[in-house]
């Protein structure tokens, strides 16, 4: 990818998870992209779009994709065919561009939520911004080592897409904009619409309406204020959120 270098870590990149998810808003004003609405996907050369990690076991033959998308599967879960999360701060701890699998923790809630998923027969997946692959601070090799971990540790998702770019690289992956969660729900065959995204802040729940899937915030001591109250739905932990995804599927209540 052509453009300036990356910079320097001091004194521009926030060393902690609250100074880098506090600053968000600022870095998406200071690209022109209001808080409250995302952008469309832009039509990007190959090399700009996001990194898929498919970890699915091959059960048949692929997708005729050289004919066309491969076709949605309809939903047996009611309005819900997949669960699609965000990963730090979501799933695993948040350590800010992390490149060091020992230091991947899964969050309280996490595994169980996700044995229940996978209990239910729901595909699962991540959607995650990586800007430190970008940002020159990560290489995609590093990322790829903490997603193996962090799968590992939650016994296995389905599929993984991250977002290598930086923010000023306005590509249409990166969240708030919905490129991670339609990619997602491609490579699993199944509607955007019919995907939950869970996520800790503003972005992740922007990118699942951009999609037009339905999005669920799960804040933490991170999470600005002024993200829970406008979030559509919010649950106050990882469990409760799965629970009540799984519940509402069945046709019950959360």
């Amino acid at each position: 990818m052509t453009g300036a270098p990356a910079p320097s870590v001091s004194g521009v990149i926030p060393t902690t998870g609250r100074a880098r998810r506090a600053d968000r808003p600022r870095a998406l004003a200071a690209a022109g992209l209001p808080t409250g609405e995302v952008a469309v996907v832009d039509d990007r050369p190959p090399e700009r779009v996001a990194v898929v990690d498919d970890r699915r076991q091959p059960t048949g033959p692929p997708p005729p994709e050289a004919a066309g998308e491969p076709r949605p599967r309809p939903s047996r879960h009611g309005r819900v065919a997949a669960v699609l999360f965000d990963r730090d701060g979501t799933l695993v701890e948040d350590v800010p561009y992390n490149g060091d699998p020992t230091r991947v923790h899964p969050l309280p809630g996490a595994r169980q939520a996700l044995d229940l998923l996978r209990a239910a027969g729901l595909p699962t997946g991540v959607v995650s911004n990586q800007s430190g692959i970008g940002r020159g601070l990560l290489t995609d090799t590093d990322v790829r080592r903490v997603n193996d971990r962090a799968n590992a540790l939650l016994g296995g998702l389905d599929i993984w897409v991250y977002c290598p770019h930086p923010p000023e690289a306005g590509c249409g992956c990166r969240k708030p904009r919905p490129g991670l969660v339609v990619e997602a729900a491609r490579r699993l065959s199944v509607a955007p619409s019919d995907c939950v995204v869970i996520g800790d802040i503003a972005a992740d729940v922007q990118a699942a309406r951009a999609a037009g899937a339905r999005g669920v915030l799960v804040p933490n001591a991170a999470t600005l204020p002024a993200e829970v109250e406008a979030a559509p739905t919010t649950a106050p932990d990882l469990l409760t959120a799965v629970r009540r995804i799984l519940a509402e599927a069945r046709g019950g209540h959360p």
